[in-house]
């Protein structure tokens, strides 16, 4: 069920949807702690008894690129393995890109993917029919470099979808499920928090400084159904006096009043929307076909403060990474430590992780010797290590427990600021 609407048309101002973060206290170092505890990682990646399935024919749609400014035919059909694939038939060789994350190459104005010099455009309106139907194989045909936008909603692609129809394949559906609590952020402003849900759940807000937009905010329970009603009329949407800037940069080549809601400063040039809150609706539809390239059903309610193509496809690899990472094999021992904490001898004060709740605590091991130089002065004659570097070893073993909370671990470095 999708939100009342009313909940959209007011732009009063309200406070974000995320949280301040609040970091987690960190469980003491407890030397000859020898147990391994349960893990629970933030993801995981499991099947389920329902089965996976693919087209039943062929179906082609032809329009224009809403970047490209080309004319194009997409041509979707059955595949019995493989995820989805683009399959670019208008060059030598018929080159395959598949719809998958370490193959999209663009986020801006849209999710595009590539493979050597083949790329694809905006393809996340038919990612997010495909997923919404259920579709987990397909070979998507496409003469020219872009998916056509059609009328810039979702609602032709999925309707082309239905008319073919779907059939089962002898293959558990595969899951990646949220067990835990995860933040993602970009620079520009996009911020997702994702917690466990038994089915998808996405909740979304939009702020624009404009007076049809202002601030909305929509929640969706994913299904079909809820998918076709609440979702795919949404037409995608942008502002009039960005148009000579975009179209200079080599964008928005085929935007027209017929494939995009334009607004100038007197509110739509189209005339009436399809929804009061249209644009956020919109959103929603986008980070569907973006979690779409996951390659899997996920199950998990992500709140999403002003999502975009670079929000959702971070989010998307942080989903699958922390699914696919090995960090969480116990004991992990001092050299995969090396590779998470800038510390080298003599500050390197853990040594060994034996135990790891996912978000929630961790303890790790100090050895420590009667030959540690500091024992010469600090109480000589009766050993006992200095409590700041007790607090030292504590908030390393803490930054360790939030590699596995953030995005990029490997590109961060943890403080200890009060």
């Amino acid at each position: 069920m999708f939100v009342s609407s009313n909940v959209f048309a007011t732009p009063e101002r309200r406070e974000p949807l995320l949280p301040r973060y609040r970091a987690a206290r960190l469980s003491s170092l407890r030397p000859g702690a020898r147990t391994v505890a349960s893990v629970t990682r933030p993801t995981v990646l499991s099947q389920e008894s329902s089965r996976q399935r693919t087209l039943a024919g062929m179906h082609t749609l032809e329009g224009v690129g809403v970047h490209s400014g080309e004319h194009a035919s997409l041509t979707m059909g059955p595949a019995q393995a493989g995820g989805v694939r683009f399959r670019r038939t208008d060059l030598e060789g018929s080159p395959e890109i598949p719809a998958d994350l370490d193959h999209v190459v663009g986020c801006e104005m849209g999710t595009s993917l590539g493979a050597g010099d083949v790329k694809v455009q905006t393809v996340e309106h038919v990612m997010a029919a495909l997923y919404a139907a259920g579709v987990d194989h397909a070979v998507i045909e496409l003469r020219g470099p872009e998916a056509p936008i059609l009328d810039g909603s979702f609602q032709r692609y999925l309707a082309a979808v239905s008319d073919t129809g779907t059939v089962e394949l002898d293959a558990p559906v595969e899951v990646l499920s949220v067990r835990g609590r995860l933040t993602v952020s970009t620079p520009s402003g996009s911020s997702y928090v994702v917690t466990p849900a038994d089915a998808l759940r996405v909740s979304a807000t939009i702020d624009f400084e404009h007076q049809a937009i202002g601030r909305q905010h929509g929640a969706l329970d994913m299904t079909e159904e809820t998918f076709r009603r609440e979702i795919a009329p949404a037409r995608t949407f942008g502002f009039h006096h960005d148009a000579e800037a975009l179209r200079a940069r080599g964008l928005a080549q085929g935007t027209s009043l017929e494939n995009t809601v334009v607004l100038d400063d007197d509110g739509v040039l189209n005339g009436s929307l399809r929804f009061e809150n249209e644009f956020v609706r919109h959103k929603i539809g986008d980070l569907i076909g973006d979690l779409a390239l996951i390659g899997r059903h996920v199950r998990g309610h992500i709140v999403s403060e002003r999502p975009s193509h670079e929000g959702n496809i971070k989010l998307a690899r942080t989903l699958l990474k922390h699914a696919q990472t090995d960090f969480h094999d116990l004991p992990i021992e001092v050299d995969r430590i090396m590779e998470h904490l800038p510390h080298r001898y003599p500050f390197l004060l853990v040594d060994r992780v034996v135990e790891f709740e996912s978000q929630k605590r961790i303890v790790g091991l100090k050895n420590v010797t009667i030959s540690e130089p500091y024992f010469q002065g600090h109480f000589p004659g009766h050993p006992v290590m200095p409590g700041v570097l007790i607090i030292e070893a504590m908030a390393q073993a803490g930054g360790l427990l939030l590699m596995d909370m953030v995005p990029d671990p490997e590109n961060k470095i943890v403080y200890l600021m009060s």
